[in-house]
C-alpha cells in the first residue's frame, strides 16, 4: 500500500502565493479547493483527516478571502470620502476660512483674527507688527477664558500688499498662558492626489482640508 502524506493546501497558499492570493480571490479559492480534493484523494486510509482540520483549512482561507475583500471595500470607501470632500471643498472657492497663523490682510478698512488661549487669562493683548516685526498698534483685551476668540483691527492697507502680522500675549498673573494665532485667509482653489484633499489659499499657500478650524 502506498501512503502518501497529508498535505495542508492553506500551507501551499502562503509566503508570496499568498499575496498572489489576496489579489486575486476566485483563484485563489479555486487553487484551494483543487488542493484540498487531492488531499483527500490521497489521504492515507488509516489515518485520514478529521472534520474538524478540513473546517479549520476552511476557516484559514476564508479569512484570507474576507480581509482582502474587506481591504477592497476600506480603499472604496476612502475614495468616495476623498471624491465628496472635493465637491465640499470646490464650494469653498471664494469663501474665507480660519486657519492656524498670524497674518492680518486689511480689507475695507478692517482685518480680523483670532486665537486659542489653553487656559484662562487675565490680561490678553494684541500686538500688531509691520512686515520688519516693529509694534504699530496694541490692543487690550482684559481677561479671556480658555477657548477660541476673535478679534477686529482698524487700519489701512499697506500700499506695498504685504500683510501685517499679529502676536497675542496672555498671562495670568505673571505666568504665561500659551496661545496659537489663527487667520482668516480666501480658498482659492481646490486639488487632490487622490487621497489627501489640499486647498490653495491666498496668504497660507497650500493646506490640508483638515487644518482647516472654521468656514466663515
Amino acid at each position: 500500500m502506498t501512503t502518501t502524506n497529508a498535505v495542508n493546501p492553506y500551507a501551499a497558499l502562503s509566503g508570496s502565493s499568498a499575496a498572489t492570493a489576496t489579489a486575486n480571490d476566485a483563484g485563489s479559492a479555486d487553487r484551494f479547493l483543487k488542493l484540498l480534493v487531492t488531499q483527500m484523494q490521497n489521504q492515507d486510509p488509516l489515518n485520514p483527516m478529521d472534520n474538524a482540520q478540513i473546517t479549520s483549512q476552511m476557516a484559514q482561507i476564508s479569512t484570507v478571502n474576507g480581509i482582502s475583500q474587506l481591504n477592497t471595500t476600506v480603499a472604496s470607501l476612502n475614495s468616495k470620502f476623498v471624491q465628496l470632500q472635493a465637491l465640499t471643498g470646490a464650494s469653498l472657492v471664494g469663501r474665507d476660512v480660519t486657519l492656524q497663523g498670524n497674518k492680518l490682510s486689511v480689507e475695507g478698512g478692517k482685518a480680523q483674527g483670532a486665537f486659542d488661549l489653553s487656559g484662562t487669562a487675565d490680561r490678553v493683548k494684541i500686538e500688531v507688527l509691520s512686515p520688519a516685526g516693529r509694534v504699530v498698534d496694541t490692543m487690550e483685551l482684559n481677561a479671556q477664558g480658555a477657548g477660541r476668540h476673535g478679534f477686529e483691527w482698524n487700519a489701512a492697507p499697506r500700499p506695498d500688499g504685504d500683510p501685517y502680522t499679529f502676536r497675542v500675549v496672555a498671562t495670568q498673573g505673571t505666568v504665561v498662558v500659551p496661545s496659537t494665532a489663527l487667520m482668516r485667509d480666501r480658498v482659492l482653489s481646490v486639488n487632490t492626489d487622490g487621497t489627501t484633499l489640499r486647498l490653495d489659499t491666498e496668504n497660507s499657500g497650500s493646506v490640508a482640508y483638515s487644518d482647516i478650524k472654521a468656514f466663515n
